[in-house]
């Protein structure tokens, strides 16, 4: 009895810092560029000095799409190495770049200080940062996943999704504190550059939890439901091309939906004209409601399949967007905005759980590292670098509140049609399925 326990014990313990390895870097990843979000108003101001705070502010989201042009490349480079050599070694690779990164773009001078250089400096940064996070998604997905037991799967890579929540809560509460602390003079000069370097005292202990964590590369795997891999990367890509088109669709719209959500602070202030804290303080309700649904949807999908988890949810996130906007843009107070985004993001959250492990657990392992990457960093340079340029300007455009509600709807109703062709791959369905076919 006693040595049944230490080895559950055993296990339970590697399973917690196998989540917090994969999960810290997200989470630092995450942090850095919702951070970046947040504070869009301060850092154009502080980079972009205009008359018109609305020229201000495009360019810095532009800035902050500078990132996503390198994480394809990143995908590619670092997705690749994780599948040659290792997933830990790459984890490190790419929590290191962003470590480096993320201190210096909080440590760059300002327009005012050094002219046209600190913005140049600020796309370079941004750039580097987009790179270690395309890589960073392809091998820590995968991580997750050859880490977990077939039957929790889906609750392991959850924390994925769950450590951009915990990410995005610790940067609203920076950012709440912050606008509570100082007056918006200081918040403009140095408040946000605070915000940064608080992430950056996560690099030390995350560089040291990943250094010691085991390698999955090598480890027979159970329950897969991917064809083999060992016919080269092309062939392998040719002959699980369903999953990929349906994966990046799947992303494309889960990014779009996701980069919304992380607009909430700018859209509260600069078009519902609310109070910085509130902002801050609704988004911090919204991300704890996040991470509670990814882990749930997650769980739920390993006792139940990741089809139905993923599939009724968006059926009725659908139906709740308008309404939910509506009530939202005609009330402009605190508990509208906390109310509704909560509802909208459990649902969506519930079924974002499920997602990664749903197209990771149905590639090959040889190529999972690269595809994950290559799929992911596609799908985010394209439409995560544009959301909330495009959102900025339909606002513009329309001058109505809720030209955002029919951005997030069609951006959601694609990707639901795209989890329809999704195969199930979670280990208890396919078992019951497998057990169901007459033996030959």
């Amino acid at each position: 009895m006693g040595d049944r326990w230490v080895v559950e014990e055993d296990k339970r313990q590697r399973a917690s810092r196998a989540i917090v390895a994969a999960t810290i870097g997200y989470a630092l990843e995450f942090y850095d560029f919702i951070t970046f979000g947040f504070f869009a108003l301060q850092i154009g101001r502080t980079f972009f000095p205009s008359h018109d705070s609305y020229v201000s502010l495009m360019a810095s989201l532009a800035t902050f799409g500078a990132g996503f042009l390198t994480r394809p490349l990143g995908g590619i480079v670092i997705g690749r190495y994780a599948d040659r050599v290792g997933r830990k070694p790459a984890m490190i690779l790419s929590f290191l770049l962003m470590g480096v990164s993320i201190v210096a773009l909080a440590l760059v001078p300002s327009y005012a200080a050094i002219g046209l250089s600190a913005p140049v400096l600020v796309v370079i940064v941004r750039m580097v940062q987009g790179f270690s996070l395309g890589g960073e998604v392809g091998p820590t997905t995968a991580y997750l996943l050859e880490a977990a037991p077939p039957e929790k799967r889906g609750l392991y890579v959850a924390w994925q999704g769950a450590s951009q929540a915990s990410a995005s809560i610790t940067a609203g509460l920076v950012g709440f504190v912050l606008s509570l602390l100082m007056t918006k003079a200081d918040l403009d000069a140095y408040g946000w550059r605070i915000a940064f370097l608080l992430g950056a005292l996560a690099i030390p202990y995350g560089l040291w939890v990943r250094r010691n964590v085991p390698e999955t590369i090598h480890v027979p795997e159970e329950g897969a439901l991917a064809r083999p891999g060992g016919k080269g990367f092309v062939n392998a890509v040719r002959d699980n091309a369903r999953i990929i088109v349906v994966a990046f669709v799947a992303l494309a719209s889960g990014t779009t939906a996701t980069y919304i959500s992380n607009y909430l602070v700018t859209f509260a202030q600069a078009t519902l004209h609310m109070p910085a804290r509130v902002a801050f303080a609704a988004s911090v309700v919204r991300d704890l409601v996040s991470l509670g649904a990814s882990l749930l949807g997650g769980f739920v999908s390993d006792k139940v399949g990741r089809r139905p988890v993923l599939l009724f949810p968006r059926f009725l996130t659908l139906l709740l967007i308008y309404p939910v906007y509506a009530w939202i843009v005609e009330a402009r107070d605190a508990m509208a905005l906390f109310l509704g985004y909560g509802v909208l993001t459990f649902v969506g959250a519930f079924s974002g759980g499920p997602l990664y492990a749903a197209f990771s657990e149905s590639l090959p392992k040889p190529i999972r590292g690269r595809s994950i990457a290559i799929i992911y960093a596609a799908a985010i340079t394209i439409f995560g670098s544009t959301t909330q340029l495009v959102a900025t300007w339909l606002l513009r455009v329309t001058g109505n509140p809720m030209a955002l509600a029919w951005y997030l709807f069609a951006a959601s109703a694609i990707g639901t049609v795209a989890i329809v062709f999704l195969l199930e791959s979670a280990p208890v369905r396919v078992a019951q399925r497998l057990a169901s076919v007459p033996a030959q």
